[in-house]
């Protein structure tokens, strides 16, 4: 099984960038994790840098029991994050103590052709497939919470000015909501998918997704396609964005994206 992956980060109008990108393969797994830090002060880079480094150690070595990985084994992964921030807002002072993160988890089995996501916040995950959007990720944010009341449409979501009020984020003591997919998700030649925190899709909706999808050739052509259309339409201050693209590649495919090869190992 071939995957064709891309990531870009860009702090936009910021003076820093926040976010984090890690990404992981075996011979049989690959994941990919994206944050999104707030905090100021050096904190929301610190609590991003803390998600994606934790969450790869502990994807790392998972037992045969515990593959294909699920969206709940991957919820325990975010849950281990959020307490490794909880743990360095105690030690890190003053200039740590608010820090929060945003997270969005991705995790593939070649073997099993399955995938598997996590998230917490507002980072999202896109699954297209046949060119379409067929999965999305659910924020924890007030106005998700009007979405879903009827109260305010999708579009409209995306510019309220409660937009960035969340219901949950990395480094919450007590109570935290992190959702994963429900078991696992059969992989199709030529599915698409697409990590990206708040500062990319507040800018760019579902349907120039699958445009641009249409139109790209490889996984960087088609996040360079997404970050030119926030450039020409977000205010000179937008916040950090960020993406990370994994393509299922038909084996008959003749694209020129960089393959990151997985073999395929026994079931």
């Amino acid at each position: 099984m071939q995957l064709a992956t891309a990531s870009l980060t860009d702090r936009g109008g910021r003076q820093g960038n926040e976010d984090s990108l890690g990404q992981w393969a075996s011979e049989r797994l690959y994941y990919c994790v994206l944050a999104d830090g707030a905090g100021g002060h050096g904190g929301g880079d610190t609590a991003s840098a803390i998600v994606v480094d934790t969450v790869l150690a502990d994807l790392r070595y998972l037992t045969v029991s515990e593959l294909p990985p699920t969206g709940q084994r991957l919820v325990s992964a975010l849950a281990h994050a959020n307490d490794n921030i909880v743990e360095e807002q105690a030690r890190g002072g003053a200039s740590l103590k608010d820090m929060r993160s945003t997270a969005v988890l991705l995790a593939i089995d070649c073997a099993r052709r399955t995938a598997a996501w996590a998230h917490c916040g507002d980072s999202r995950l896109y699954c297209f497939r046949g060119g379409n959007l067929c999965a999305q990720t659910r924020d924890h944010s007030m106005v998700q919470e009007m979405v879903d009341a009827r109260l305010l449409s999708p579009e409209a979501a995306r510019h309220h000015p409660r937009r960035n009020v969340l219901l949950a984020a990395l480094g919450t003591r007590g109570e935290l909501h992190i959702t994963g997919s429900d078991g696992t998700f059969d992989l199709l030649d030529r599915d698409a998918f697409l990590l990206c925190s708040d500062g990319l899709w507040e800018y760019v909706d579902e349907t120039y997704m699958r445009d641009a999808l249409h139109q790209a050739s490889t996984p960087d052509a088609w996040l360079g396609a997404l970050a030119a259309q926030v450039r020409v339409t977000a205010a000179r201050n937008h916040d950090n964005l960020s993406a990370m693209a994994v393509w299922i590649v038909d084996a008959n495919d003749d694209t020129q994206a960089t393959l990151l090869q997985v073999s395929r190992a026994p079931s």
